[in-house]
């Protein structure tokens, strides 16, 4: 256990990918994130900032969600400005449904970040000049074309300032 692992702190929940489609985000982060920022495998966030006093009924609740169920079909479908970065957009109906269950659950408790529209994305580039992001942005597009991707889990972490610490895994079939 790390020092400060007993403090209470944020959760955060993401989506977690199928071994190729991690393999393939991640060189993509690789190859276009700066690379004294790039401390986090590729993910698709769910929730940004959920109480650490909801992580039994958070766990319970992913739990029923993927104990057991086919994964939902998901894609990559497109490109995302992020103006100082690049991300490519998710599309997945399941995922969303899942999001949606969790965000009525835990309404009274989300941040405004996590209450608001989510966009599901995976940040390949961030906190780059806008010129830089714009030119990654052209070059992907040029070269683009929608592909299924695998889910197969969901995860939560905890955030204590650094690099995410895991909490637990919930795995479709």
């Amino acid at each position: 256990m790390s020092e400060g692992a007993s403090i209470p702190a944020p959760i955060i929940v993401t989506a977690l990918f199928g071994r190729r489609d991690q393999g393939w985000f991640d060189a993509q982060r690789a190859q276009h994130f700066p690379p004294e920022r790039n401390v986090l495998a590729a993910h698709c966030t769910l929730f940004h900032h959920l109480p650490p006093s909801c992580e039994a009924e958070l766990k319970h609740r992913l739990n029923q969600e993927t104990r057991g169920l086919r994964a939902p079909d998901a894609r990559v479908a497109g490109l995302m400005s992020l103006g100082r970065g690049v991300a490519y957009r998710i599309e997945s109906p399941g995922l969303a449904a899942i999001r949606h269950m969790l965000a009525d659950a835990f309404a009274p408790l989300l941040t405004p970040q996590d209450a608001g529209g989510w966009r599901p994305h995976v940040t390949i580039q961030n906190k780059v000049q806008p010129s830089v992001a714009k030119l990654l942005m052209e070059g992907l597009a040029r070269d683009f074309h929608p592909r299924p991707i695998e889910l197969a889990g969901v995860a939560t972490w905890w955030y204590r300032g650094g690099p995410w610490e895991a909490l637990s895994r919930h795995m479709f079939a």
